[in-house]
């Protein structure tokens, strides 16, 4: 009863947080202009994702007190959750050049890894593959990689937040088929964090999240999916598959750019995400479509893969093709 209610508050200050931040930002006009790279049309109030950030850390240590969240885990989210949005925070408040900002994801890479261990075994058609210290490497390349795609993901109204919200929601619905139940807590804790500040941020949005919060929303849920990967094997594969909107359309559009010679940190509006949005005439569509896709496509598959139904390559080759040939449809990494 005391985690309900934990979560509860945690949704409701979260929700506070967020129109404090936005009541801050209209009174000493820090607003996001619109320019030739933005999706948005009407300066809009910065920074929310503050408030899903402080909402989401005060909280871990009461659910840690009250027996629902292990104390490695704790830290680890702690810690480098923290680490992750004090950057992105000095980011959208003053630019930090690219390098040292990499240097600091990979900092709070090795946060995580000095608390929770590289890639556990996993399971590759019916074997198990321990990775070692190579597994090490590959997970800190993974967390940097989730955080600095969710910030560029986080391009439209809503587009984060729901994703959040969806890969949360569909991971604690995994623990609890697997036979997982205690594991669910600080998953519903982010969804409901995530919560507070969406009903702010849903089209049109009327505060954005800055990299503060998605930055720290793809640390937050790379660290998740690590431990869900160390609790059962399957879900590593299933995890992947619930974050396929975001992996793909972000690799893509990458991997486009460099193949095209362009600078990959510099701002532009290629998502594929971004081109649907012009195409279809808004940004809620594109928001709504990413939480059919979310609910109605990649959560039955990562069900499969937890239940053993399906082998975990195997169902994320089914689960990304559709994607990748939905992110060469809306032209992802072509410029407009």
């Amino acid at each position: 009863m005391m985690v309900l209610g934990l979560l509860a508050a945690t949704l409701l200050l979260s929700w506070g947080l967020t129109a404090g931040v936005r009541h801050y930002a209209l009174t000493r006009s820090l607003l996001d202009m619109p320019n030739a790279r933005s999706s948005h049309s009407v300066p809009t109030p910065r920074g929310g994702g503050v408030a899903i950030v402080l909402a989401f850390l005060v909280a871990l240590p009461v659910l840690a007190l009250l027996g629902a969240l292990e104390a490695p885990l704790m830290w680890a989210l702690l810690g480098a959750g923290a680490w992750i949005a004090m950057l992105g925070f000095l980011d959208d408040h003053g630019h930090i050049a690219a390098r040292w900002r990499l240097l600091g994801h990979f900092v709070g890479a090795a946060w995580v890894l000095f608390w929770l261990g590289g890639m556990p075994s996993i399971e590759v058609f019916g074997g198990h593959l321990d990775l070692g210290w190579i597994g090490y490497g590959l997970v800190a390349v993974g967390l940097v990689w989730l955080l600095n795609l969710y910030n560029f993901m986080d391009g439209i109204d809503g587009i984060a937040s729901i994703e959040a919200i969806c890969v949360c929601m569909g991971g604690a619905l995994l623990y609890w088929l697997g036979g997982h139940t205690g594991m669910i807590w600080p998953l519903l804790l982010l969804a409901l964090a995530v919560a507070g500040f969406f009903y702010w941020n849903f089209p049109p949005a009327r505060i954005f999240m800055g990299d503060a919060g998605s930055g720290f929303l793809g640390m937050v849920l790379g660290i998740l999916a690590l431990q869900a990967a160390w609790t059962m094997p399957e879900l590593f594969w299933a995890w992947l598959i619930l974050l396929g909107v975001f992996v793909v359309d972000a690799t893509a559009t990458l991997l486009h750019r460099l193949l095209h010679g362009e600078r990959i940190y510099e701002a532009h509006r290629s998502h594929a995400y971004q081109h649907a949005a012009r195409r279809l005439g808004g940004h809620l569509p594109v928001t709504l479509a990413v939480a059919g896709i979310n609910m109605l496509w990649l959560l039955p598959l990562a069900i499969l893969v937890t239940l053993g139904g399906l082998e975990g390559i195997l169902g994320l080759l089914i689960a990304y093709i559709p994607l990748l040939l939905l992110a060469r449809s809306f032209s992802a990494g072509t410029a407009e």
